[in-house]
C-alpha cells in the first residue's frame, strides 16, 4: 500500500524536529555522544522523508497554469515521425524567412541636412547703442 506525500511531509517535520530537540537538550548540555548521533540520525531520517514527501508530491501535482507546457500533462499533442519532422522543417523555413526579412530591410537613411541654411526671414535685432539710449530715455521720464 502507497503512503501518502502528506504522511510523509508530516513525519519527515515530526522527525527533523524531535532529532533538533534531541541534539539541543541531550547532546551538546552534556557532550553526550550517544545524544549527538541519536539526533543528527533522526534529524537526517526526518530530511530524507521531507525530501521524499515533496519529491511525490510535486509528481502528483497537476495544475494546469495556461501557457506553460512543463506544469501541466500534455494531451493530444502526440504526434507521429513523419508529422514531427514535417512541422519542424515547416518552423525551420519559417524562421529563415523571418531572418531574411529584418537582415534584408535595411533602415531608410535620414534626410541630410542642407549645405547651406534657409534665408533669414526676421529682421535683425537692434544694436547694444539702441539698446541702451532708449533705457536712458525711459530713465528720464
Amino acid at each position: 500500500m502507497p503512503i501518502h506525500p502528506g504522511t510523509l511531509l508530516c513525519l519527515g517535520v515530526l522527525l527533523m524536529t524531535a532529532g533538533g530537540v534531541i541534539i539541543l537538550c541531550v547532546g551538546l548540555p552534556y557532550q553526550s555522544v550517544l545524544g549527538l548521533l541519536l539526533g543528527l540520525f533522526l534529524g537526517l531520517g526526518g530530511m530524507g522523508l521531507l525530501v521524499s514527501g515533496l519529491c511525490m508530491a510535486m509528481k502528483n501535482l497537476q495544475v494546469a497554469v495556461p501557457g506553460h507546457f512543463l506544469l501541466h500533462p500534455r494531451t493530444g499533442t502526440r504526434f507521429s515521425p513523419q508529422q514531427a519532422l514535417a512541422i519542424q522543417r515547416r518552423l525551420d523555413r519559417i524562421r529563415r524567412e523571418m531572418s531574411t526579412d529584418s537582415v534584408s530591410t535595411a533602415p531608410e537613411p535620414e534626410p541630410s541636412l542642407p549645405s547651406t541654411p534657409p534665408p533669414w526671414t526676421m529682421e535683425p535685432p537692434p544694436s547694444y547703442d539702441t539698446v541702451m539710449k532708449s533705457q536712458e530715455q525711459s530713465e528720464r521720464l
